[in-house]
């Protein structure tokens, strides 16, 4: 069967992932897409693709398991991004003994709104909080880890600092290029207040954000690639880094992977921003990487799965 598959057909026909339906064809013509069915060749790791509704949307969902789980990584991807970029991730948790779980955030991927639209970030705060709700409906195996790249790094950042002994993810935070804020925020904030009322959206500029030569290549022939940045989404954003920064403290000491050659976000000031709000976080610098980092070379992603795995023994 060829690697095609219609989002909006593939996500109606989905049931919630407690009920184990097994992949359609187009379910898997998905994961060949993104090269996903590799990671249950030798069938010692089954998956899953469900579905649940909060807030309006209908949010894909998708579970991986190895044969005898001994933790679970909740997988937070980044803006633009969906789950079938992050087999590299999975392959690693996996290979740790996790089950792993993720979904693909509101306007993102194969769940449902505009794309990467957002109102308030408080938004993607209610599908973590339901993605907990499905670990639990599972029984996925706790410790409960989070993960998150990029956007999905704030998303975590956020639960972990308002959430602090109430949240149900104790184990440990890991955090890919973390956003805080983007760089060049200033400037990006002068425009959103002088286009919100004039310009819904301006035309996405891809950019070479690892060092892998295949990777942009690939996101421009992306399905599922949202092609414009709504400014809905920057307001969003404004009002989500005054919430960061008069936040909380946490005790939590989360590991931060980062590179120094990441042109997306604000390293220097995103790194300050977590040492002051989270108690000795453990940070790992990586010459010359940039920012998507659960899609760079494979000499980067194994220095620093290696890094992941030294400090989660």
């Amino acid at each position: 069967m060829p690697n095609s598959f219609d989002p909006d057909h593939l996500r109606s026909s989905l049931q919630p992932l407690s009920v184990m339906q097994p992949l359609s064809e187009e379910g898997q013509a998905y994961q060949r897409f993104y090269g996903l069915s590799r990671l249950a060749r030798d069938g010692s790791v089954r998956s899953w693709l469900g579905r649940f509704e909060v807030g309006g949307y209908e949010i894909v969902t998708q579970l991986w398991t190895p044969e005898q789980p001994v933790a679970t990584l909740i997988l937070v991807h980044g803006f633009y991004d969906h789950m079938g970029l992050y087999g590299h991730v999975i392959e690693w948790a996996l290979a740790q003994g996790f089950a792993v779980i993720s979904c693909d955030l509101p306007g993102h991927g194969l769940s449902s709104g505009s794309r990467a639209h957002i109102k308030d970030f408080a938004q993607y705060q209610d599908v973590l909080e339901r993605l907990f709700v499905e670990a639990d409906l599972l029984h996925l195996p706790k410790p409960w880890h989070l993960c998150g790249q990029s956007m999905g790094g704030a998303i975590v950042i956020d639960h972990v600092l308002n959430s602090g002994a109430k949240s149900p993810a104790q184990g440990q935070v890991i955090l890919l290029a973390p956003l805080v804020r983007p760089r060049a925020w200033r400037w990006s904030q002068l425009s959103y207040y002088l286009l919100r009322y004039f310009v819904k959206g301006i035309e996405r500029r891809f950019s070479e954000n690892t060092n892998a030569a295949d990777f942009l290549p690939f996101l421009l022939a992306d399905p599922l690639q949202p092609r414009r940045l709504p400014t809905a989404w920057v307001g969003a954003l404004t009002k989500w880094i005054d919430r960061i920064e008069t936040a909380p403290h946490s005790s939590r000491s989360p590991l931060i992977i980062q590179g120094d050659a990441d042109m997306t976000v604000d390293w220097a000031h995103n790194l300050t921003v977590l040492n002051d709000k989270f108690t000795q976080p453990r940070v790992l610098m990586i010459s010359q990487a940039r920012h998507h980092l659960a899609n760079e070379t494979p000499e980067i992603r194994a220095r620093y799965f290696e890094f992941l795995t030294q400090q989660m023994r």
